[in-house]
């Protein structure tokens, strides 16, 4: 358990923000630290973190969802640029980023190696995880097909933030790692209550007219003003619709039946 985390220190730290975390915009947690196997996790695989110090190969960082301080492993985070590239992942790691609520059709990332800096590829959220290998050429121009390339990495973003030109589609937002959003503040919807329907076989004009409404109909169940008694007893009125007791005589009204068009000659695109 010694080993498990560090405990804030009072003496100056050697490497400070100004110059560890000084290009980056946050940092990003790949992994639960401390492990669930060993006790409830302080920072959670996606939560984003500011650097505070480094101290070899721990770092100082405060969470940004929640403005906890303490230290964490250097290799439980990445450093992100631009928030969209992501120093440090592995394929198999920006899949699990990727898939973080909150992510959804065309949330992407551009991920440098592990094993080998200013070596990109590009991962994309589709209806699976696609990864796009970002080749440079001599002069130092990046490109995923030959035939377009761009001068720097900001470029390729924009470029494909407008058309999918070739990939799977058009990336829409740079990979949300949060796991802990805060919480909405719209207020909850009203609880739903049901409520049996009248039967208006049961219903007559004097009933509604009456000062008590339909308590003789369905008591437990009334919710109608005098106002809208009033409106639906002249409507009965205008329509000319019997009471129910003379009733037994009418002959059912003929029902409307919509008929749904017949699409079975239509071409469908099996692409869509």
């Amino acid at each position: 358990m010694g080993n498990v985390m560090r405990q804030e220190k009072s003496n100056p730290e050697p490497n400070s923000f100004d110059t560890m975390f000084k290009d980056c915009d946050s940092l990003v947690v790949l992994a639960d630290y401390p492990c669930r196997d060993i006790s409830q996790p302080i920072f959670k695989m996606g939560d984003r973190l500011k650097g505070l110090s480094e101290d070899g190969c721990w770092w100082k960082v405060r969470s940004l969802q929640t403005g906890t301080e303490n230290y964490i492993p250097s290799n439980h985070v990445a450093k992100v640029y631009h928030g969209w590239l992501f120093e440090g992942v592995s394929r198999q790691k920006a899949e699990e980023l990727l898939s973080l609520p909150g992510n959804s059709v065309g949330s992407f990332l551009i991920r440098e190696s592990p094993q080998e800096r200013g070596v990109y590829s590009l991962s994309v959220r589709h209806r699976a995880v696609k990864h796009y290998k970002i080749f440079r050429l001599t002069n130092s121009w990046y490109y995923i097909s030959p035939r377009l390339t761009f001068q720097c990495l900001e470029d390729m973003v924009n470029h494909y933030s407008d058309s999918s030109d070739g990939i799977c589609c058009v990336l829409s937002a740079p990979c949300l790692v949060l796991s802990n959003p805060a919480p909405s503040s719209a207020q909850d919807a009203p609880p739903v209550v049901m409520r049996r329907n009248l039967d208006w076989k049961k219903v007559n004009k004097s009933q509604l007219m009456s000062p008590h409404g339909l308590d003789t109909v369905d008591s437990k169940d009334n919710m109608m003003s005098y106002g809208v008694r009033s409106s639906i007893a002249a409507y009965l009125s205008l329509t000319s619709i019997p009471e129910p007791e003379n009733a037994s005589g009418r002959k059912k009204k003929s029902k409307s039946i919509y008929v749904m068009p017949d699409h079975s000659n239509m071409n469908l695109d099996e692409n869509y």
